[in-house]
């Protein structure tokens, strides 16, 4: 895939880094030249002295053929302008944001722009390790609105099924850990005791599910 990602910081040289060594035909950009030694000798991509949101520099950068975009300067008004830009001017499939203030994510979440804001996350990650939850969550898809998590099924459930644990638009069931192997269930799959089941979870339904597991 062309992807272009707009500052090389920390996040931006690791993410550079990362996704070039899985193949991908990466470029970045940074308005300071001397950012690109963070990439290392080992960097195989393209570097582009600019601005993210100018609109000649992302012609440079190929942006009329790129598959995604990525915006993770230190500045939030740089990585929003970048990306809507991205988005709406040059209708790149795939763009995200990164958005240090969780006010701004929020207000820009709900404008259609894809954000990441490390904030809310270590935030939210944080209680979840200062605070025992017996719901391990895997990974946020999209822009935190659905969770892929995981839990033991209590022994409630136990001889129960799939279904039972079902809830439409909100809580799925993808994939059950029995005796060291993984497998997909049918809605009519029992639940055994011991059983680690994944699920896919919308966020806002994360109280619903515990009450479900009999944890409220």
């Amino acid at each position: 895939m062309r992807i272009i990602i707009i500052g090389c910081g920390r996040m931006g040289s690791n993410l550079a880094q990362t996704l070039g060594q899985r193949g991908h035909d990466v470029t970045v950009i940074d308005s300071d030249p001397a950012a690109f030694e963070r990439l290392g000798l080992s960097f195989r991509g393209e570097t582009l002295a600019g601005n993210g949101f100018d609109r000649k520099t992302l012609l440079q950068a190929g942006i009329e053929r790129a598959d995604c975009v990525a915006a993770v300067t230190a500045s939030d008004e740089v990585n929003v302008v970048s990306a809507r830009l991205a988005r709406q001017v040059f209708r790149v499939p795939r763009v995200v944001a990164r958005i240090y203030d969780p006010r701004k994510a929020e207000v820009y979440r709900r404008l259609g722009l894809q954000n990441i804001s490390p904030v809310t996350w270590g935030i939210n990650r944080i209680i979840e390790l200062l605070l025992y939850s017996r719901i391990n969550t895997i990974m946020s898809i999209g822009s935190g609105e659905v969770d892929i998590v995981e839990a033991e099924i209590p022994e409630l459930l136990i001889g129960r099924t799939v279904d039972e644990l079902t809830v439409s638009g909100e809580i799925h069931v993808v994939a059950i850990s029995r005796e060291g192997k993984t497998f997909l269930p049918t809605l009519g799959t029992e639940f055994h005791g011991g059983d680690l089941v994944h699920m896919a979870l919308l966020s806002a339904s994360a109280e619903r599910l515990k009450s479900i597991l009999g944890w409220l």
